[in-house]
C-alpha cells in the first residue's frame, strides 16, 4: 500500500513538474494573445460587423461616408451582409460626425413610408425613424451629435447625443408589391431621404446617392486574422467607452492600442487565426443551443436574446449588466440596433425544424403561416446560409413574403411555404430554393406587427421535414 502511495505521488509531483515547465515566459505570452484573442472577437463583434459594411461599401462602390448607399431593386445575394431582407428596398448612409453633426431628413409618410434605426459604431440604437420612430411618421430633421459637443441644439430638430464618432442608418423603404410600379415608387420615396452638415443654411448641398444593386457586397464576418485589423481600425477612430476601459490593456496585449501602428508577428496573425476560429465555433455553439422560444414547444426564436436588447436600448445605463457574450452572438447573425423592436418589425429565427434536426439542403420542408398573419404590413420567410448568415450564393430567389407574386392561399387562409432544391409541381411561387450540399436557416419577418403576435393568439408552427 505505501509502495501504490509513493508511486502515485511520484506521478501527481511529476505531473506538476511537467505542469511548471510548460508555464515559460514565452508559452505565457502565447496563452494570454490567445485567450485575450478569442474574448476580443466576442467583445467587438458589433463594432467590426458595422465596419466590414463600411469597408464593403468604400471598396466596391464610389459612396462615401456621409452620403447615402441604396439598392434600387430588393436585394438579390450579391448583397452579403448578415441577414438582409429581400422584400424590401434598402437605403443606409455611413456617417461620420469627426467634423461636426451631421442631419438625415426622414420625409413625411406621405405615397411611402421608412422603417429606419439609426445606430452608433457599436450598433447601439440612437433612435428609429419613421412611422414608428422618433417623428412618427410626420418626417424629421435627426440630428447627429458627435461625443464632444458642447453647443446648442436648434429648434426643430431631433438631437441624437451618439458617444461614437461613426455609425449608420439602416432606412427601408417599405415595399407595397414586388411590382415594378411599387419598386420605382419605393426607390423615389426613399430618395426624398436627405443627409447633410450643420450648420444648415437655405441651401444644404444635395445628398448623393449611389446605387449598389447587383455589386458584390461582401460583408460577411471574417474569422481569421483579419478582424483584428477592423478591430483596430474601431479602436484608433472611436474614443474609449467608459463601460469597455477594461479593454485598454487587453488589447495592448494584442497589439492594439490607441494611436500606435498595428504590426502582429507572423507568429502572432498565426495565434489570430487561431483565436478567431475558436471564438466561431464558441458563438456558433450557443447559436445552436438556441435563444429562448417566443412559444414553448416551438422552435421559432426571437433574432436577439432579451438580456441583450433590454441593455442595448437602455444604453447600457445598468451598472450591473453588460451582456456581451449574448451580445456576440446577435452581431453574427444580423446587423442595426432597434430601439423600439416590436414595432415597425419583429423577427422570428429557427435554425432547427420540429423534430429538433438541423436543416439540410438535400432535404425537403413545409411551413404552415397560420391566416390571419398579425402584420399591418406583410409578413416573409427568408433562407440564408447557415455557415455566413448572408443570403445563399447564386441562387435567384431567397423568400416567399405576403406581398410576393402569386403566392396562394389554401380554403382556410393559411400559407403553405416550401424549401427545398427543387420546388413542388406547380407551387413555384410558394417555394423557396436551398443549396442541397449546405445547411440554411430561416427569418420570418413580420412588418408592422400586432398584439396577437405578442399575446400568443397567434403562433407560427415549426417546420415540418417532408417524406
Amino acid at each position: 500500500m505505501l509502495r501504490v502511495s509513493l508511486t502515485a505521488l511520484a506521478l501527481v509531483a511529476g505531473t506538476i513538474s511537467l505542469a511548471a515547465q510548460d508555464l515559460s515566459p514565452e508559452n505565457l505570452e502565447k496563452r494570454a494573445i490567445e485567450r485575450r484573442a478569442v474574448e476580443a472577437v466576442i467583445w467587438g463583434m458589433p463594432a467590426v460587423n458595422a465596419d466590414l459594411m463600411l469597408q464593403a461599401m468604400l471598396s466596391t462602390t464610389k459612396a462615401k461616408v456621409n452620403e447615402i448607399v441604396y439598392w434600387s431593386k430588393p436585394v438579390n445575394w450579391k448583397n452579403q451582409t448578415l441577414t438582409p431582407n429581400p422584400d424590401s428596398i434598402y437605403f443606409m448612409s455611413f456617417w461620420n460626425v469627426k467634423d461636426g453633426p451631421i442631419v438625415i431628413e426622414i420625409p413625411p409618410a406621405e405615397g411611402g413610408s421608412i422603417a429606419g434605426n439609426i445606430v452608433n459604431a457599436w450598433q447601439m440604437p440612437l433612435e428609429d425613424a419613421g412611422p414608428e420612430g422618433a417623428d412618427e411618421g410626420k418626417g424629421g430633421k435627426y440630428l447627429i451629435l458627435p461625443p464632444d459637443y458642447m453647443g446648442e441644439v436648434p429648434e426643430g430638430y431631433i438631437p441624437l447625443r451618439s458617444d461614437t464618432f461613426t455609425g449608420f442608418a439602416l432606412l427601408r423603404s417599405n415595399l407595397k408589391s414586388h411590382d415594378v410600379a411599387d419598386v420605382e415608387k419605393s426607390v423615389a420615396y426613399g430618395k426624398k431621404i436627405k443627409i447633410y452638415p450643420m450648420p444648415v443654411t437655405d441651401n444644404p448641398p444635395a445628398t448623393v446617392f449611389t446605387d449598389a444593386y447587383d455589386v458584390l457586397f461582401d460583408a460577411t464576418i471574417r474569422y481569421d486574422a483579419s478582424f483584428f485589423e477592423n478591430l483596430n481600425r474601431v479602436v484608433q477612430t472611436e474614443p474609449w467607452l467608459e463601460r469597455d476601459r477594461v479593454m485598454i490593456d487587453q488589447l495592448k496585449t494584442l497589439g492594439i492600442e490607441k494611436g500606435k501602428p498595428y504590426q502582429p508577428k507572423p507568429e502572432t496573425t498565426a495565434i489570430f487565426d487561431a483565436s478567431a476560429r475558436e471564438a466561431h465555433a464558441i458563438l456558433s455553439q450557443r447559436y445552436d443551443q438556441g435563444f429562448p422560444v417566443i412559444n414553448e414547444g416551438i422552435r421559432w426564436f426571437p433574432a436577439a436574446m432579451a438580456d441583450m436588447v433590454k441593455a442595448a436600448q437602455g444604453g447600457y445605463d445598468d451598472p450591473d449588466a453588460y451582456p456581451v457574450d449574448a451580445r456576440g452572438v446577435t452581431y453574427t447573425l444580423g446587423f442595426t440596433g432597434i430601439k423600439r423592436i416590436g414595432t415597425a418589425q419583429f423577427y422570428l429565427m429557427a435554425n432547427k425544424d420540429k423534430d429538433g434536426n438541423a436543416f439540410d439542403g438535400a432535404a425537403n420542408y413545409k411551413l404552415v403561416v397560420p391566416k390571419d398573419a398579425p402584420v399591418k404590413q406583410y409578413w416573409s420567410v427568408t433562407v440564408y446560409d447557415r455557415e455566413t448568415h448572408a443570403l445563399v450564393r447564386n441562387l435567384d430567389k431567397a423568400s416567399v413574403a405576403s406581398i410576393g407574386k402569386g403566392v396562394a392561399k389554401n380554403a382556410d387562409g393559411s400559407v403553405d411555404v416550401y424549401f427545398g432544391a427543387k420546388a413542388p409541381a406547380g407551387k413555384e411561387a410558394n417555394w423557396v430554393p436551398v443549396d442541397p450540399k449546405g445547411k440554411f436557416e430561416l427569418l420570418f419577418r413580420l412588418y408592422g406587427p400586432e398584439k396577437p403576435l405578442f399575446e400568443k393568439s397567434w403562433k407560427l408552427p415549426d417546420v415540418e421535414k417532408m417524406p
